[in-house]
């Protein structure tokens, strides 16, 4: 049996259906609907084939040419699907719910799968994803200087029940010139923006939602404008962490890391940290003067966190002094300061 359901209302489905995506290889590189699986009926040569046989020739050609090509790859596509899904209930989708997902839903059909179609395939999944960040969210900053810990402390909110979004984790970036820590890689901005969706809608918007202060750009990945927007009109919660804490967080973190690799992030900001302070930081680098080339990188970075905060809207700001080096401690004192601050406002 073949259901066309609409994207909207197979993610919401309240059991878990697993997902296939017929377009090619390159497509499913470029961007995916999260969780689903790639069955190309065509290989990227193979489409370049079908496509312009279609626009020279015309649709009939293009058909007949599509059966040839995968004339004998049908068995292996059913096989493939039962290892997806040995219950034989799964959905396929191609570019927009057209040919492709089409011959797939009725060779499955055929075989006795109970298929979903999504309508309008991955071109509808965009136009969702859209508009997910054109919704309002209860949105709640975490700001702080380089070095305060503000993800570990999104992190530990969750633990306590709350709901966070961590950007960074979704750009596979930590934000700065240093953000790849030299193993990340970062996702398509359309891959980043579908998973980025993909978890807003997970997330109750009438309840808080906890979120780190970024910048516009998260290494190459960009944040959606309006969501952007939401984020800097909400309400910012700013910690503020003893210097010496920050520095030797970051130290031992980037301690870790290949002195080359610190080297070359060091030297793309030069024009921002000056010469003298560039050659000062590559020779801390290098003579393994951690806490020393910590320090001077601050300076640049604490004074960009200065500017973009006197940016925003300084009745929307609240700072509150984070000097425990237990994570459990500096959570709580955040919860509790949000509470008592939504609580004075609502008298």
């Amino acid at each position: 049996m073949i259901k066309s359901i609409s994207i909207h209302d197979f993610i919401n489905l309240p059991e878990s259906v697993p997902l296939i995506d017929v377009r090619t290889p390159l497509e499913f590189q470029q961007g995916r609907i999260p969780g689903a699986f790639n069955v190309p009926i065509f290989t990227n040569e193979e489409r370049v084939q079908v496509g312009t046989t279609y626009k020279q020739i015309g649709r009939e050609q293009a058909i007949l040419l599509g059966f040839d090509l995968t004339g004998n790859k049908w068995s292996s596509f059913i096989r493939e699907a039962l290892v997806i899904s040995p219950g034989k209930k799964i959905a396929v989708h191609c570019w927009r719910g057209g040919m492709r997902s089409g011959a797939m839903a009725w060779a499955l059909d055929l075989y006795g799968f109970e298929v979903y179609l999504i309508e309008g395939g991955y071109k509808n999944y965009r136009r969702w994803s859209a508009a997910q960040f054109e919704k309002a969210y209860q949105l709640t900053i975490v700001g702080g200087m380089t070095g305060s810990g503000k993800t570990k402390l999104l992190h530990q909110l969750q633990t306590m029940g709350e709901q966070i979004i961590d950007l960074e984790e979704l750009a596979q970036h930590q934000g700065s010139s240093y953000g790849t820590m030299n193993k990340m890689v970062q996702p398509t901005q359309e891959q980043f923006e579908n998973n980025f969706a993909f978890q807003l809608n997970k997330l109750d918007r009438q309840s808080r939602i906890w979120i780190e202060d970024e910048s516009l750009t998260i290494g190459k990945r960009c944040i959606p404008n309006h969501f952007w927007y939401q984020m800097r009109t909400s309400l910012v919660l700013n910690i503020a962490v003893p210097d010496e804490h920050r520095v030797e967080l970051l130290a031992a973190e980037y301690g870790a890391l290949d002195p080359e690799f610190l080297i070359e992030c060091t030297q793309r900001i030069w024009k921002r940290l000056g010469p003298e302070q560039t050659k000062n930081a590559i020779l801390a680098i290098q003579e393994d003067r951690m806490s020393d080339f910590i320090r001077i990188v601050l300076v640049y970075y604490d004074k960009t966190y200065k500017t973009g905060l006197h940016k925003r809207d300084q009745e929307k700001i609240k700072t509150i002094a984070i000097d425990s080096k237990d994570i459990k401690v500096n959570a709580a004192k955040m919860l509790l300061t949000i509470q008592e601050l939504h609580s004075t406002q609502q008298l």
